[in-house]
């Protein structure tokens, strides 16, 4: 029997006994759990789909040398790949555990849902039930289940993404970041807040340039603001800045400007 079988059953059978006793109620609660279980995709084929969504992200920037650039070198991305590794299989762990949450979440509503309704019904059943209506809200926590856990999983890869690429940057010096907001991509739904920060230039607080005088906050620091991709189905995203010759003019010290002209820092 097959979950949507499972809940015409139990549906018709209470319009015709209603809430006759507890018995009747537990035995549909159980069938439907089960079928419920049944019809989604098996744990281990969504883990696997999963693992191999953030392994693609992961062999992109760390494997095939995404993350190397004018700033960064091969040899540093091969130094703190065991580290990055490290956050892969965390990150890993972590979203097994978010979606099996959501997935005993979705089954617990759905059948709150049908034992609300079904405690509804007095002995003796009903005749103005609206079988249609009651299918289409009791089910419709569990059908929007796999579109949460592809969310999921592009949230986490975006999540490691931003993680591996700040590992890098901590390491390799860099002195601020730069927010980058989605919000002029179409059909994105982006925070305002978001929107807000976006082009906003945060200090590395106690970074080497700071700590010689050579630059002084204007949007504040990175530890003052929630990071990109921290919060959840944040598509945000920092540029990592290195050098001094990147940051604006207002965020440079005279001492700065002065080290810039002499060609003693860039």
């Amino acid at each position: 029997m097959t979950f949507y079988e499972c809940l015409t059953a139990a549906i018709n059978e209470f319009i015709i006994y209603g809430f006759d006793s507890q018995d009747r109620l537990d035995y549909w609660v159980k069938e439907l759990r089960k079928t419920a279980v049944k019809s989604l995709i098996t744990p281990q084929k969504l883990q696997n789909e999963l693992e191999r969504a953030l392994k693609g992200a992961f062999d992109r920037l760390v494997t095939k040398g995404g993350l190397v650039n004018k700033d960064v070198t091969r040899f540093t991305v091969a130094r703190l790949t065991p580290k990055m590794r490290a956050e892969l299989d965390r990150r890993i762990l972590a979203s097994v555990n978010l979606i099996k949450f959501n997935r005993e979440e979705s089954i617990s509503n759905m059948l709150r849902r049908f034992s609300g309704w079904a405690t509804s019904i007095p002995i003796g059943g009903s005749k103005v039930v609206d079988k249609k209506e009651e299918k289409k809200q009791i089910k419709k926590e569990l059908g929007m289940l796999p579109f949460k856990e592809r969310r999921v999983i592009i949230d986490q890869t975006h999540k490691l993404i931003a993680n591996i690429n700040e590992i890098v940057a901590l390491d390799n010096g860099a002195i601020a970041a730069k927010w980058h907001s989605n919000w002029k991509q179409s059909g994105y739904n982006y925070r305002e807040d978001h929107k807000e920060l976006d082009e906003n230039i945060y200090l590395f607080q106690n970074n080497w340039a700071q700590k010689d005088g050579y630059v002084k906050p204007k949007d504040g620091y990175t530890s003052n603001v929630v990071a990109p991709g921290e919060e959840v189905y944040c598509r945000c995203r920092y540029k990592y800045l290195y050098r001094v010759s990147q940051l604006p003019d207002e965020m440079v010290t005279q001492k700065g400007k002065e080290a810039l002209q002499s060609k003693k820092i860039y």
